[in-house]
């Protein structure tokens, strides 16, 4: 059975773009962080939500790698899936491609799951059980 893969589209506004006309590099990590949003409002819930509960997921490592420039005015697809999951850490990996399917980013971003204290503290179950379908394993 092959993991699921969520999907994100969004069209670049004026606001990310540099004077050259593409988004600025810092920038994507602000699209990432969207999708990722979009993703858990996907299983029925919000950051917000979230942290009312007293539950916060920082990020504690962060990679990009860019291979291709999005400019003003382009549409978008982030793809989300991930690649660990544990009781207190994941990691997110993302693609980002334009209208015609080219990769211009990908990423990853390592997350730990603490409360409002920041101590480490276990995912939710029900978050846990939501986010299994989405894990990608390496081929063996």
């Amino acid at each position: 059975m092959t993991a699921a893969v969520f999907r994100h589209s969004l069209r670049v506004t004026y606001s990310l773009c540099t004077i050259g006309n593409h988004i600025y590099y810092s920038r994507y990590l602000d699209l990432l962080e969207a999708a990722r949003g979009e993703f858990f409002r996907h299983f029925g819930t919000t950051f917000l939500q979230l942290q009312e509960q007293g539950v916060i997921f920082p990020v504690i490592e962060c990679n990009l790698r860019y291979r291709g420039a999005a400019r003003y005015d382009d549409l978008l697809t982030i793809e989300i899936w991930l690649t660990e999951l544990g009781r207190v850490r994941h990691t997110f990996n993302y693609r980002v491609l334009n209208h015609e399917g080219r990769e211009l980013v990908e990423g990853t971003t390592v997350h730990a799951c603490t409360g409002l204290d920041d101590k480490p503290r276990r995912l939710p179950e029900g978050l846990a059980a939501a986010l299994q379908p989405y894990v990608h394993t390496a081929a063996a």
